[in-house]
């Protein structure tokens, strides 16, 4: 066993559940509002805009842009060390809604504000899979 501390994980809740098993099916989905059509992020009871609570699980583009960024350089955990220098970013998806996430897949110094980027679906250890985005 190693040394190294594991980083947390998501817990998946029943709400969040369709969501988790997109990711781990290798593509991305948002609830759609059946009322206003309108794509939510986070997942949720009701639509953040009418309140209805005709939501549907929908599999999206997995294409965004890159709408704000930070590089880390300093882990707020140690199971992340190793990681850093890496990018936390909100994604601003075609459909709408942002998403924490960081971008991969190039040089830090080279993500920059509305760079287009794709979904992408670290798997993990433990059977989840993380979005992250890499540059499209």
């Amino acid at each position: 066993m190693s040394d190294q501390p594991r980083k947390p994980l998501p817990k998946p809740s029943p709400l969040s559940q369709p969501f988790w098993d997109g990711l781990a099916a290798g593509e991305l989905r948002l609830q759609r509002c059946d009322g206003c059509d309108t794509y939510v992020f986070y997942p949720r009871p009701y639509c953040p805009r009418c309140l209805s609570e005709a939501l549907t699980w929908r599999a999206v583009s997995g294409r965004g842009r890159v709408y704000t960024y930070t590089i880390v350089r300093r882990a707020m955990h140690p199971a992340f060390q190793p990681d850093v220098p890496y990018v936390f970013a909100i994604v601003e998806l075609e459909e709408g809604p942002r998403v924490e996430t960081n971008v991969v897949g190039c040089s830090p110094e080279d993500v920059r504000v509305e760079m287009p980027v794709k979904a992408v679906y670290d798997m993990t250890t433990a059977g989840i899979a993380l979005l992250k985005f890499e540059p499209a």
